[in-house]
């Protein structure tokens, strides 16, 4: 079925009316729900009427409508893609096998955490971004960012369908929790770091929708290819809403790239004092702002050796990025990858065996894809004339996680000693001055068709409308 079903007090195309007992659990959970949504969503917004996209089907062409809607009246709910007639497992030791429509019994424990762990980062979001409409550099840019807020909300609740319908009580139970856990609380945080981090500032926020929502965009896809079917056709259209966050973030850091370019050039200065007195964001300090959050976000894909991450592949649980067009077994028993490890003050190379390395490779698929738009924000700086290049840093820079935090390396791969850190670690992630210069700049600025000084208006606004739209009524 690929519309949805509006006249439901939850929307879905799933046929919820049919089961009353999920039905059920799920109108309880609704309320526990819109309540986290008012303590924790975004900030003195409740009123406002933004003009936002809603699911109508999960029909690639055509699937979403637009019009003004107050946030907490947005229409949440429960979309999965059509199934796959007769789909067939294609990794693993299920390879060649029917695709699972419940959960086998022996998987249970593993596929529930998965499931949680997904579930987890989207409230997570919300709740690190819930101030920042105060400080929105535009109406454009304040109805992106509740946009982002919203989707993040549907996520959860693609999650918390699966737990309630697959995971009995133990599913409820988790579907709870993800409404009690808070990003940053020190005595129930979010379960994965990246997660409790601050987003305090509107540059931060771009980094993150491009940098953290890329890691989304990578762990649904392998989600995606899952033996479980639900899981993966709920992914697979998670996926489709994933792709405007992560434009967001490639977009805003493009447009404060071309502000300060404009800027260096009337000024004829590339001299970071003048331009920060000028109130543009200098390109120094963008490098140092990709630094931290590339480098927090590929901790996200765990350690490069990992025993789980074998387990999760060959049960068929999880696969891996565009499964379907890599040209190997797709079961891996023989196969091997390099990882890096610090030996003796050296980073050097090791083959490990290929199902333990798949963090690895999930995390240099993203590396590359990452690369992608980085250099995209380089032909703006490039258009401008100005001689700087972006560039993210190796990978083994500020990692926490796995052999790679046990050393100091810098953004050019070399190992240093804890002294040379401390030397230059503010000239390579962001220091308390440059959060703070970046934090003064952050002023609300909501009149129709007005930008923040410190960013350019975007080369076309929103479903076609023009930049200057009545993004958001505030009433």
């Amino acid at each position: 079925m690929s519309s949805i079903t509006y006249s439901d007090k939850i929307p879905n195309n799933v046929n919820l009316s049919e089961d009353r007992t999920l039905q059920r659990a799920l109108e309880q959970w609704q309320p526990n729900y819109l309540k986290w949504w008012g303590d924790m969503g975004p900030d003195d917004s409740q009123n406002f009427d933004v003009y936002l996209r809603t699911a109508v089907s999960v029909d690639p062409q055509g699937w979403a409508q637009f019009g003004h809607v107050k946030m907490p009246d947005y229409r949440w709910g429960i979309f999965l893609n059509p199934a796959e007639k007769d789909r067939k497992i294609h990794f693993g030791d299920h390879k060649g096998e029917d695709a699972w429509q419940d959960v086998p019994g022996e998987y249970r424990a593993n596929l529930r955490r998965i499931i949680v762990t997904q579930g987890d980062t989207e409230p997570a979001s919300v709740e690190q971004q819930r101030h920042l409409g105060l400080t929105a550099p535009s109406q454009y840019d304040l109805r992106n960012l509740f946009q982002v807020n919203v989707e993040e909300g549907r996520h959860l609740w693609a999650m918390v369908y699966l737990l309630h319908k697959y995971f009995g009580r133990d599913g409820r139970e988790e579907g709870e929790a993800l409404l009690e856990r808070r990003s940053g609380q020190e005595d129930n945080p979010r379960i994965l770091q990246a997660f409790n981090e601050e987003t305090p500032d509107w540059l931060s926020f771009f980094m993150f929708t491009y940098f953290t929502d890329r890691d989304g965009k990578f762990q649904l896809c392998a989600l995606a290819e899952s033996s479980f079917d639900p899981l993966a056709r709920t992914t697979k259209f998670m996926l489709t809403e994933e792709a405007h966050h992560m434009f967001v973030g490639e977009s805003g850091i493009s447009r404060i790239i071309q502000r300060t370019c404009q800027a260096m050039n009337e000024m004829k200065t590339d001299d970071v004092t003048k331009l920060r007195a000028a109130g543009v964001i200098d390109l120094p300090t963008l490098q140092r702002y990709l630094n931290f959050h590339f480098s927090v976000t590929i901790d996200l894909f765990g350690a490069d050796e990992s025993s789980n991450a074998a387990t999760f592949y060959n049960t068929g649980l999880k696969g891996r990025y565009e499964e379907g067009k890599r040209m190997d077994d797709h079961q891996l028993k023989g196969g091997t990858y390099k990882v890096l490890n610090a030996v003796g003050g050296q980073l050097v190379e090791k083959e490990v065996p290929m199902l333990n390395a798949l963090n690895e490779v999930l995390r240099d698929d993203y590396i590359k894809d990452s690369i992608g738009g980085v250099e995209r924000w380089n032909k703006v700086i490039e258009k401008a004339g100005i001689p700087f290049r972006l560039k993210t840093p190796h990978k083994a820079f500020h990692r926490s996680i796995g052999a790679l935090s046990q050393v100091k390396v810098s953004p050019d791969g070399r190992v240093l000693s804890e002294a040379e850190w401390k030397a230059n670690v503010d000239n390579w992630l962001p220091s308390e001055t440059d959060r703070a210069f970046v934090g003064s700049l952050m002023g609300r600025v909501v009149d129709t068709g007005k930008f923040a000084n410190w960013i350019a208006p975007p080369m076309m606004g929103i479903n076609r409308q023009s930049a200057d739209f009545e993004y958001v009524r505030f009433n």
